[in-house]
């Protein structure tokens, strides 16, 4: 079977196509995916001392403009406050998966007591974070965010 030059050139044209195609669109797709990070440090409203055991978390899914969303909802990623009251949340999200408030780019960020009465007890916080003003590095996007929570009065 004797392949004509014109017929050969075709086909190597629609495989270079293919492979040119495939490679332009996942090296676009690792662009689409960063690393955002929120850090800071959970602080007592009254006292302005650190407050350990803090749950800080990003929430998969919807987003609540309003404030937490109803139990129960599903935490994408969460990290603990150290002895200092400070934490580092990292999450790798897609384009598709950030919230657009008023043209900025948003996660919501959920700060909730969950050590019981060890620490004190202390009202849970709902933040959406923008991210367009966030310090960039390679493909991680990072911004820094103090809270401080209001103590529950027994």
């Amino acid at each position: 079977m004797e392949i004509d030059r014109r017929t050969f050139i075709k086909r190597i044209s629609w495989a270079l196509a293919g492979i040119i195609t495939t490679l332009g669109y996942s090296a676009c797709r690792k662009e689409i995916d960063a690393v955002y990070t929120v850090k800071g440090a959970v602080t007592n409203k009254a006292t302005g001392k650190p407050i350990k055991g803090i749950r800080v978390s990003y929430n998969s899914g919807f987003s609540y403009m309003y404030g937490p969303p109803p139990a129960p909802h599903t935490l994408k990623a969460h990290v603990l406050t150290d002895s200092k009251g400070g934490f580092k949340l990292s999450d790798r999200f897609s384009a598709d998966e950030l919230n657009l408030i008023d043209d900025a780019p948003t996660l919501p960020v959920f700060v909730s007591d969950v050590d019981g009465e060890e620490n004190g007890l202390f009202q849970s916080e709902f933040f959406q974070v923008d991210f367009s003003n966030a310090q960039r590095s390679r493909n991680e996007y990072t911004v820094n965010m103090d809270v401080e929570l209001t103590e529950i009065e027994n």
